[in-house]
């Protein structure tokens, strides 16, 4: 998957987003309304570069469908910019779990990459997050959490969030700070959190070394990943070594093939081409107002990634072995 702070231009609707606001000063929270157990978890409110609240105004807080466990889907990546196959993963993952599972949708999340990640072409975290919302502004579940392009140190620069540490957050906040989902019966169920990406993501879960055998657990074991077979990929040999996780794993076709990558649309860019009908509309305008991605005088971090992650996959865990690739 090519998958790829609120800051300037996020326009996530405060008013109805939840009250789980973190702030950089206090770094206190609101008191959260009767959660559910989620396995314990107790998690540290981070340090933000800008006051965070988590996006919520989307979120399906009760079920429609009785005997189904509430299913919210992430998806993290660079998103530089976003393309249309990030949004179609969605759908085809939401028409597979309608006619293939137990769960039912109640969500999606794109989770942007902090600015610490440093991956040429890397546009600036407040843009990505904006060409983002803009992208899913028509659709009735989808949208931004901005958290992990404001996530930063005692120093006040950009901290890499490691995946695991992603899908944590977004249990915390819908299953513990939240209460979960409410059932057709009136009582709150806990929502499975779960991983959307592209089979690129198996592959490299495969190589030795590059992923934390602990985040690994964390991510396919605790939560469970929805992966979109893609072209060339080889999913049942990449499946082989994570045959203990088969259980949690879910695999989606990609009945008509798409292969738009972020890399592709950049290179466009660059090359003064054309990219409409690659990414949607707002985001072509947006590229063009604030003029990214034009060459080297663009907006973009360069510097070699911390941990092998491209456009085509969620992040590894910063506490894995440091891979040669960039």
């Amino acid at each position: 998957m090519d998958s790829q702070t609120q800051t300037d231009g996020a326009r996530l609707d405060s008013e109805t987003q939840t009250n789980s606001t973190v702030t950089t000063t206090s770094q206190t929270q609101t008191n959260p309304p009767s959660p559910l157990p989620s396995d314990d978890m107790v998690i540290e409110a981070p340090t933000t570069l800008v006051p965070y609240t988590f996006p919520a105004h989307k979120l399906k807080r009760r079920q429609l469908e009785s005997g189904k466990t509430p299913l919210v889907l992430v998806a993290c990546g660079s998103f530089s910019p976003i393309t249309f196959l990030h949004l179609r993963m969605f759908e085809m993952a939401s028409d597979f779990v309608r006619f293939n599972t137990d769960f039912e949708v109640c969500g999606g999340y794109l989770s942007p990459v902090s600015d610490a990640y440093k991956k040429a072409g890397l546009a600036p975290g407040h843009h990505r997050v904006e060409m983002c919302a803009r992208a899913v502004a028509p659709s009735p579940w989808l949208m931004v959490d901005p958290f992990e392009t404001v996530n930063c140190n005692a120093d006040g620069e950009p901290e890499y969030v490691p995946t695991a540490k992603v899908l944590r957050h977004f249990d915390y906040e819908i299953n513990t700070r939240m209460g979960g989902i409410e059932g057709t019966d009136g009582k709150m169920r806990k929502a499975k959190i779960a991983l959307l990406a592209g089979a690129d993501l198996v592959m490299s879960m495969g190589e030795p070394g590059l992923w934390s055998p602990v985040d690994l657990d964390v991510i396919l074991g605790q939560y469970g990943a929805f992966i979109v077979e893609r072209s060339g990929t080889d999913i049942d040999e990449a499946l082989a070594s994570l045959r203990q996780y088969e259980d949690n794993i879910w695999v989606i076709s990609q009945v008509i093939q798409n292969d738009i990558s972020s890399t592709k649309v950049r290179l466009f860019l660059k090359k003064d081409l054309s990219v409409r009908y690659l990414i949607p509309d707002p985001v072509v305008e947006y590229i063009e107002e604030h003029r990214l991605f034009q060459g080297p005088r663009d907006e973009t971090n360069k510097g070699k990634a911390p941990d092998g992650k491209n456009d085509q996959q969620p992040q590894p865990s910063s506490s894995a072995a440091q891979p040669t690739k960039g």
